[in-house]
């Protein structure tokens, strides 16, 4: 994972040597950083985090952090501002309460371990808990920043939504990117701008509707597009193969064919691990069962496509160790069940033991490199899924056109 000691401007991983220059980040996405905002001595900074961690109930009212690393992630930005004598007033939303004030989604845990981690700083209520929020509506934009007087976006994960805490304050006050946003940024831009080459993109994930945009913008950046988990059996369905109970996108066909067409180098399983008829997916041996077997790309009935095959997963890794440069989201099976675990495997360790330039996000993809103990080994670990797809589909996002475009960057 990204380091969250000191100042955030150094970082005691090697692997994040191995980063491009920041030349190679493109102007578009240059935004302000916490030096631009000048003497913060004595003024009130608000700070955009992604605070959105997972609770667990200890009592009938009470809830706990289970897990802090988006807290912990936050500290750099946190300790600059604080070391340089701001008043830090930090906020966040947590879960989907939809303007509703849910006590189910109180900061209050969040709010006890920030404080163990970051004595005197405050913490607002659940942005969402407001209506406004999701809607950006100015009164509630005003509201926020009453009393402030500078603005941080440090919250990469949410940075695709144009809500009222990611894009109203810079139209009001001097702002900047935080640590963690801007480590995301140069991560991105990066890969937007000018890689290393060769390039490789490895893609997973169950359904080829949620990235087929993802695919077709990776495809027009890199030399090789690597594809795996559910969505590889519309891809085989498209080529012809029989893919038994496998799932399966009939509307995405089309979709699939233009990119298999495009004359762009396409590596999908010549093998795969599949469940036999009636078989189930557990997290572990006692909830699995049924006939497990590696057939080739043509699946039988009633079998099911769950991970790549050891041969897939070999010839997958070949084509990462050759890459000066990866960027990886998704697994390529069911790999929460260990039988269905050993592609995504493979692909993390070649990911992590590759040489270049190496970026991975998204949900199950963090969960996985967790998993095997390999963050350390991946040169930059992103807290952001949807955001980061959004970012290479688009090329930009609002929260950070937000800091690019804000009225008061450059004024004293």
């Amino acid at each position: 994972m990204t380091s969250t000691s000191g100042d955030g401007d150094a970082d005691p991983d090697p692997a994040h040597a191995r980063a491009p220059s920041a030349g190679s980040v493109p102007e578009s996405l240059r935004v302000p950083r916490l030096e631009d905002l000048g003497d913060v001595s004595g003024k009130r900074v608000l700070v955009r985090c992604d605070f959105n961690v997972p609770l667990r109930r200890t009592s009938a009212e009470d809830y706990e952090v289970v897990d802090d690393f988006r807290i912990r992630a936050a500290l750099p930005t946190i300790a600059w501002l604080v070391d340089h004598g701001a008043q830090v007033t930090t906020c966040s939303h947590l879960g989907r309460p939809h303007g509703v004030a849910d006590p189910q989604w109180t900061m209050e845990p969040v709010r006890r371990r920030l404080a163990e981690l970051a004595p005197g700083v405050e913490l607002m209520d659940n942005l969402r808990f407001d209506p406004g929020e999701e809607a950006n509506d100015p009164a509630f934009v005003e509201r926020l920043i009453e009393g402030q007087d500078l603005y941080v976006n440090d919250a990469f994960g949410v940075s695709h939504r144009s809500h009222a805490s990611i894009i109203g304050p810079p139209e009001f006050l001097r702002s900047a990117a935080g640590r963690l946003l801007e480590r995301e940024i140069a991560a991105f831009g990066a890969l937007l701008g000018h890689p290393h080459r060769p390039f490789t993109a490895v893609v997973g994930g169950a359904k080829v509707a949620e990235k087929i945009g993802l695919l077709a913008a990776l495809s027009r950046r890199v030399e090789s597009l690597i594809i795996g988990g559910g969505m590889v059996f519309t891809f085989l369905a498209t080529l012809g193969h029989e893919i038994g109970e496998s799932l399966f996108e009939a509307d995405q066909v089309d979709a699939c064919k233009a990119l298999l067409d495009s004359g762009r180098r396409i590596l999908l399983p010549t093998d795969v691990v599949a469940l036999g008829p009636g078989g189930v997916i557990g997290p572990d041996r006692a909830a699995s069962s049924g006939e497990v077997r590696v057939v080739g790309r043509d699946i039988p009935d009633g079998w099911r496509g769950l991970d790549i095959g050891p041969g897939s997963a070999a010839a997958y890794a070949a084509e990462i160790a050759d890459a000066a440069t990866v960027f990886w989201n998704g697994p390529m099976g069911v790999f929460e069940d260990e039988r269905f675990a050993p592609g995504t495997e493979t692909v993390a360790r070649a990911v992590a033991g590759c040489s270049g330039f190496t970026v991975a996000g998204g949900g199950e993809t963090v969960s996985a490199i967790d998993h095997w103990g390999l963050e350390r080994d991946i040169s930059f670990v992103s807290t952001g899924g949807g955001a980061a797809m959004d970012l290479i589909e688009g090329g930009d996002l609002p929260g950070i056109a937000a800091l690019r475009h804000g009225t008061r960057w450059g004024q004293a």
